[in-house]
């Protein structure tokens, strides 16, 4: 069992619910999905914001960067802090039977890019069944302060290459599910990778636009929560989990392929 969500801390945020749910949950691995301590991702932001609430499971969480992170030059408060749980720019590691790539959606990523060319050595390494993989910009979302981000089409094209499964995302402060698609945005119930949107860690709200981006299942601008997941040999259950005192939910279960 693993749960995410990304855009957490903050002066006045919700993060200590969030992590309130984390730690209900006792996750085998917490994923942060960026913009973990803001405004800038100053190691005092970190030490102020984050550590009295997500830092209470600090020693299982794998964390990515976002773009409030790099607002202090190279990272360098997501590093200092984080230390060995974030081992490298871009890292990989494996769950019970699944494997996770945790990449940096803030620095290059494009075709023939050193992130692009080691996610697919990582990939042909590791054919496990199930993949799941996790950056902070949603190649897909129906939010209106950033909506979906073509630049990590590369990156969607890789991983439906290599026959992955989920792809979690942040930087719009909402919740979204979608359906498999390919890296087109077409719909793909066979070999689809299926994206959720959890920027949901306690920061604050975004709302969506009146008409979702197509494969849209469910979309929540509200609630703050973490998104559960439960591992299996070959597929996985997914359940939005909400702080206290909301009630929106959202759950599910896929096949690996």
């Amino acid at each position: 069992m693993i749960t995410a969500a990304g855009d957490i801390s903050a002066s006045g945020g919700s993060q200590a619910a969030t992590a309130t749910l984390v730690n209900a949950i006792n996750p085998s691995a917490a994923l942060t999905l960026g913009d973990n301590a803001y405004e800038n991702g100053a190691l005092s932001d970190y030490n102020s914001f984050y550590q009295p609430s997500w830092g209470s499971f600090l020693n299982k969480t794998n964390p990515v960067p976002g773009n409030h992170d790099y607002q202090t030059s190279g990272a360098s408060g997501y590093f200092s802090y984080f230390g060995a749980r974030a081992p490298a720019t871009y890292y990989s590691y494996d769950v019970g039977s699944w494997h996770l790539i945790a990449l940096n959606s803030e620095i290059s990523h494009s075709a023939g890019s050193a992130q692009d060319v080691w996610l697919i050595a990582d990939l042909a390494a590791h054919p496990n069944a199930c993949t799941l993989a996790y950056w902070h910009k949603p190649r897909f979302s129906s939010g209106t302060s950033h909506g979906s981000d073509t630049s990590f089409s590369r990156f969607w094209q890789d991983l439906y290459a290599a026959n992955a499964d989920l792809v979690l995302g942040g930087h719009e402060h909402n919740y979204e599910r979608f359906a498999p698609q390919n890296p087109s945005g077409a719909a793909d119930s066979s070999a689809g990778i299926r994206e959720f949107v959890v920027g949901t860690g306690g920061r604050s709200h975004y709302s969506f636009g009146a008409t979702p981006v197509p494969n849209s299942e469910i979309r929540n601008g509200s609630t703050y929560g973490v998104l559960k997941l439960t591992l299996h040999a070959s597929s996985y259950d997914w359940q939005f989990v909400p702080v206290a005192g909301q009630t929106f939910t959202d759950s599910g279960s896929g096949s690996c392929h």
